[in-house]
């Protein structure tokens, strides 16, 4: 027998078949099917490594925030912008990393965006001061939107199968899942834990080792997709909308502490003609085909306004929860940061099964399963603000906020969905970009503006705070907010077939 035959052979009698009596005919480009077909998968597990980390540093700051402000003699706004801070700039560039791969390659933008962002890890973990630690966090979320854009498009690549695309998806979002449970556990854990550096520390450099195996991966498993020169890069229009936001949650943070100084107040009425200017800039910009950051033809779909609107208030809910629970459970109740992390797992495993079951229902019953979801979410803020007194046991605090996350699966991962379900076929690349960046600059926008609420209350106890009133006081404010994302999906179609699939940046 020539080579292929001899290997053809051997593989029969592996799987128990004769090959004595017949030869057996065995074409090589099987073997080449075979072996491209595998390495998708190990490409696959390449990639998501950048949603893995992404999510988890959004979860694992959370429960380090007594260390940090500790740790760097932070105030209270600026321990709220090192929350906001990543997210800023994760927000500001998020579409011009993803036409960066297009332009670039996207296993080249792949690599040096995971080589920033392990590098800017490593300096957040070596900062001194608030300010050195919001500048690395700020530079670590903008490294970050130039990696995980990248790994979505990869799927798209390498995944034409539209079976075992569905199924490369479906790992993307457990991936984000488990991402969430391991930031909890891991910063409770690593907070807690006295080594030759900070806790808190430990955090970031944590990063290290799993970004070197990364970079690795991503030389000897990826290889690198065409390049599209076409592409535009709207640099002034990322910069624009980059100082806009600047210029409206610095001084959230910065002037609440401060007594609302001028300054502050200037900034923020700058940040609206700034954004004035930005919306003006985009629409030229699209009439000349210039290539603009976002497409504003979109804004002309009374659907996906009212679409961005719910994402707004829902994210700055659910983000600024998450902030002012993992405080209260500490400073509050005298929780450890390990037990505070063990209190959330409960949440992140109800979110992924109400998840699954709401992917099934949403296409029978629409935006009424959405609305479901908030009553839950309502129901576990109305026994948070009751139950949630010094003497609550652990078991009710895991339990109530397990009713969030079971309520939260409902919602969170099809609200782009339900909203983008009236957007045209040919802007749907557009519309989930601009979807992603209005919901990163949402998290943002709740750690300041709903974070600041609860941190405005702690501050006027200054020789005793009084968690408990700011948690509830908090609440109360987060509870309008899903007041008026009901009434924004109650303003949607009440019927829906999903155009598209998106996944949630976190949960």
């Amino acid at each position: 027998m020539d080579s292929s035959q001899d290997m053809a052979a051997e593989y029969g009698e592996r799987n128990g078949c004769s090959t004595t009596k017949k030869r057996i005919q065995f074409n090589p480009d099987i073997l080449i099917i075979m072996e491209n077909n595998n390495s998708k998968w190990m490409a696959l597990l390449v990639i998501l490594t950048a949603p893995l980390l992404y999510v988890i540093d959004i979860f694992i700051i959370n429960m380090a925030i007594p260390g940090i402000k500790k740790g760097v003699h932070a105030t209270d706004g600026e321990v709220q912008l090192v929350i906001a801070g990543y997210l800023l700039g994760s927000a500001s560039f998020l579409i011009t990393g993803g036409r960066a791969g297009d332009y670039l390659g996207r296993k080249k933008v792949f690599f040096w965006g995971m080589f920033f962002f392990t590098l800017t890890s490593c300096l957040c973990g070596l900062s001194q001061t608030a300010l050195e630690l919001n500048i690395t966090r700020f530079f670590q979320g903008l490294s970050s939107s130039f990696m995980v854009p990248q790994s979505i498009a990869f799927i798209q690549v390498l995944f034409t199968n539209p079976s075992e695309r569905a199924k490369a998806i479906g790992w993307y979002g457990i991936t984000l899942s488990i991402a969430a449970i391991i930031g909890q556990i891991l910063g409770g854990y690593l907070v807690d834990t006295h080594f030759f550096i900070e806790g808190w520390r430990l955090i970031f450099f944590i990063n290290l080792p799993v970004g070197i195996l990364a970079l690795w991966a991503i030389h000897r498993y990826l290889k690198e997709t065409p390049r599209d020169t076409r592409q535009r890069f709207d640099y002034t229009g990322a910069l624009m909308l980059t100082t806009g936001l600047v210029c409206l949650i610095y001084p959230l943070t910065k002037g609440r502490e401060m007594g609302w100084p001028l300054w502050s107040m200037g900034l923020m009425l700058l940040s609206l003609f700034i954004f004035a200017y930005f919306l003006r800039n985009q629409q030229m910009k699209v009439r000349l085909h210039k290539g603009s950051l976002i497409d504003t033809a979109l804004f002309k779909i009374r659907e996906f306004n009212i679409g961005l609107l719910a994402v707004l208030f829902h994210f700055m809910m659910h983000t600024a929860f998450l902030l002012m629970s993992a405080i209260y459970l500490q400073n509050g109740l005298g929780f450890s940061a390990l037990d505070c992390g063990i209190a959330f797992i409960l949440h992140a495993v109800l979110f992924m099964i109400s998840s699954m079951l709401a992917s099934r229902l949403i296409v029978r019953f629409g935006k009424w399963v959405l609305q479901a979801g908030l009553l839950i979410i309502l129901i576990s803020f109305l026994l948070q603000i009751w139950l949630f007194q010094p003497s609550v046991s652990p078991f009710c605090v895991t339990l109530l906020i397990g009713i969030y996350g079971l309520g939260n699966g409902l919602v969170l991962p099809f609200l782009l969905n339900i909203a983008l379900n009236s957007v045209p076929v040919k802007f749907a690349g557009v519309a989930a970009g601009v979807f992603s960046t209005f919901q990163q600059t949402a998290s943002a926008l709740g750690i300041t503006i709903l974070g600041g609420v609860f941190y405005y209350v702690v501050s006027q106890h200054a020789t005793s705070p009084n968690y408990l009133k700011a948690f509830n006081t908090g609440l109360a404010v987060s509870i309008i907010c899903l007041g008026i994302v009901g009434i924004m999906l109650w303003m949607l179609p009440p019927t829906m077939e999903p155009k598209a699939v998106l996944q949630p940046e976190g949960i």
